[in-house]
């Protein structure tokens, strides 16, 4: 498995995002005790960073599709450390490249607050991102969106007109049956797990610049990317929207660790 920081930051509301990737892997402990009681030592984790300057984006994009291309083909599963969320439409048009080559479906799983469907002029920012991923040729039908509960009619009327699955926050009481119904779902495919970390309830996330209320738990979190840690079609995952510089006590930071280790632990 490979790990890959992304320090990207496409916007002003995500200025220190680029410190996500190093601050969770300093955060990391010599040894990670999986929750399955597997047994991971820092020292043998593979790491690769796409060297990049946030000021000159177009160039940044290139590289990341570039490299994530590269990676994905070449390895079983791979592990992005952002970076804020706009790294996804990138690392998104490579899995998708990946799958075309391989003649596989790919297939999309996010977990966000947010829609991230405004629209964009050029680059696509951490607002914007999947809504250009879908018009430049991503299958909206291939797309689960998990957690939102911060949207307009703007945002879902493109959801439902492109038949993106969308799974609200509010429908996810009973999780465990909503993360049965997803897994089916998702099996179709190659799948491409994306976690903004606001999808998490804003109480335990104060690292993140649009934390949003009445989100998922921790342990919420944690019981999906168990589950979907089994599916052996499971090839990227990204962990974006993490910023150190407005993070309390580090404590976004060690959910990004927990992430990682959980992921790593399979």
């Amino acid at each position: 498995m490979m790990i890959v920081k992304v320090p990207l930051e496409n916007s002003n509301d995500s200025l220190g995002c680029r410190k996500a990737g190093n601050e969770i892997l300093k955060n990391f402990p010599k040894t990670y005790t999986a929750e399955n009681k597997k047994l991971i030592e820092k020292a043998s984790l593979r790491l690769e960073e796409i060297h990049l300057d946030n000021s000159k984006l177009a160039e940044a994009g290139k590289l990341i599709y570039e490299n994530s291309v590269e990676v994905i083909e070449t390895n079983e599963k791979t592990i992005f450390l952002g970076g804020d969320g706009s790294m996804c439409y990138e690392i998104g048009n490579a899995f998708k490249e990946v799958c075309k080559t391989e003649d596989k479906t790919p297939m999309l799983v996010i977990f966000d607050a947010h829609a991230d469907v405004e629209k964009s002029k050029g680059i696509p920012n951490n607002r914007q991102w999947l809504r250009k991923l879908v018009e430049e040729g991503f299958p909206g039908e291939n797309i689960i969106l998990i957690g939102l509960r911060a949207s307009n009619i703007s945002d879902n009327e493109f959801l439902a007109n492109h038949k993106i699955k969308v799974y609200e926050m509010k429908g996810l009481n009973d999780y465990e049956e909503i993360c049965d119904i997803v897994m089916e779902l998702a099996r179709q495919g190659e799948i491409y797990l994306s976690i903004d970390v606001d999808v998490i309830d804003s109480v335990f996330v104060s690292g993140t610049a649009m934390g949003e209320s009445a989100g998922m738990t921790t342990r919420q979190l944690i019981y999906f990317l168990q589950r979907f840690n089994l599916i052996k079609s499971l090839r990227v995952i990204d962990i974006n929207e993490i910023n150190p510089e407005l993070d309390v006590n580090g404590q976004t930071v060690k959910l990004g660790t927990k992430i990682l280790g959980e992921i790593l632990g399979n």
